[in-house]
């Protein structure tokens, strides 16, 4: 049984990657996570409820597979908060709850009166973390964002290309997931400030700024160096300058699309690694000493693809391994999830119930307490799945007045 956060109760506006994701951890940790949405536009806040993947020809707002990965272990309630009872309901949690957390775009709570000063009338030490695109202070507050235009103004989508090509983009939201796990770490560290002191506080975020700490390579360079990263002499993408390694890098294997990567580090390696190769030009006597290697790669990289390419990567992988020469075979994602030995003993990917899906998988948390596991079994909520728990259980409200509010289009 998750317990580490068991106390603790969350009124959450998050969605999609950058905020769901933070919730979804603390969730998973034990803490109560009543997560809120508009009963009359039916999901749309969140994108993702209605959007691939789907596990099967059926579509609507319930059946998105994202949206079910980024909010297992939440309850989900509706709440109509262009209505004046809604917004009583409202503070109502706020005053039951220890975290507000959202990832609107800025000054969305504020324009429903229900900004930091407002939620800390209603609970005077609340925490209100939000996470937008650009913050709620500075030059680019008023912008609004989506995850492509992060990772420009970031500066991931320059570090994605070659010299002399387009930047390409990273293809996927690395700073949504990051600033999920940014925001996530902001709400327990506030936590900890609030049992420490009793003080709440307004913890405000920028996805763009989570964004550009992953560049930090780039900007060590740049700032050391004086070297922008991509240059002419700019390391070939499927070799590492640093350490000087060769032979090094990704090479095909049997079948379509199948790679596998080897690093020889030293000569102590190449010599392990000739003993498994036992081909007349591993033998070559041009190839023992390591600047050697270095300064004929590329007929290096031409032989070992040819011997390479006709072998299991996996079976290849452990021989090399074997021998002591550093190897693995390029997983794709779902060889990884149902085969690898190690994420199978992490039970990385585990499979939840959801109430309308019903048994698939999702994301776990890459980490392992001895004292609080985590736990993920129940799936994302369907549209107001727990409406009238929350409100009976928490609040008081009778089946009667529940449903005089949903006739009212409150809930």
């Amino acid at each position: 049984m998750a317990e580490a956060l068991k106390n603790i109760r969350i009124c959450d506006f998050t969605g999609q990657l950058a905020g769901a994701g933070a919730t979804k951890w603390l969730a998973a940790m034990g803490a109560e996570v009543i997560r809120i949405e508009d009963p009359v536009r039916q999901g749309q806040w969140d994108v993702l409820r209605a959007t691939p993947p789907f596990i099967d020809e059926r579509r609507g707002f319930n059946l998105g597979g994202g949206f079910n990965n980024h909010n297992t272990e939440k309850l989900g309630i509706t709440l109509n908060l262009r209505t004046d009872r809604g917004k009583e309901i409202l503070a109502e949690i706020v005053q039951h709850s220890d975290v507000v957390s959202e990832n609107f775009a800025a000054g969305v709570l504020d324009s429903w009166g229900f900004g930091y000063e407002q939620l800390k009338a209603l609970k005077s030490d609340i925490i209100y973390v939000s996470n937008c695109g650009f913050g709620h202070t500075g030059p680019y507050k008023e912008f609004k964002t989506w995850g492509p235009i992060v990772q420009a103004i970031s500066g991931l989508t320059f570090t994605s290309g070659l010299a002399g090509e387009e930047p390409a983009g990273w293809g996927y939201s690395y700073m949504d997931h990051t600033g999920g796990y940014y925001m996530a770490i902001a709400i327990l560290l506030a936590l900890i400030h609030r049992n420490r002191t009793g003080e709440g506080q307004w913890v405000d975020m920028a996805c763009t700024e989570a964004g550009a700490t992953l560049n930090g390579p780039a900007q060590l360079d740049y700032s050391a160096n004086g070297r922008s990263l991509r240059r002419p002499d700019s390391p070939h993408s499927n070799r590492n300058e640093w350490p000087a390694m060769a032979p090094h890098g990704i090479y095909p294997s049997q079948g379509e699309d199948e790679w596998i990567a080897i690093s020889v580090r030293d000569d102590a390696d190449w010599r392990r690694f000739r003993e498994v190769v036992q081909e007349e030009w591993s033998s070559n006597a041009r190839f023992t000493d390591r600047s050697a290697r270095l300064a004929a790669q590329d007929e290096l990289d031409e032989h070992l693809a040819t011997w390479t390419a006709g072998q299991d990567k996996f079976a290849l992988a452990k021989k090399l391994q074997a021998a002591g020469v550093p190897a693995a075979p390029v997983q794709r994602p779902e060889e990884r999830i149902e085969h690898d030995p190690e994420t199978k003993r992490l039970g990385l990917w585990p499979r939840v119930q959801h109430g309308e899906m019903g048994e698939v998988r999702v994301d776990g948390l890459p980490v392992t307490f001895s004292k609080t596991p985590w736990k993920i079994e129940a799936g994302g909520p369907c549209l107001s799945q727990h409406t009238d728990s929350v409100l009976g259980g928490l609040l008081g409200y009778s089946q009667g007045e529940l449903d005089a509010l949903r006739e009212e289009g409150v809930i």
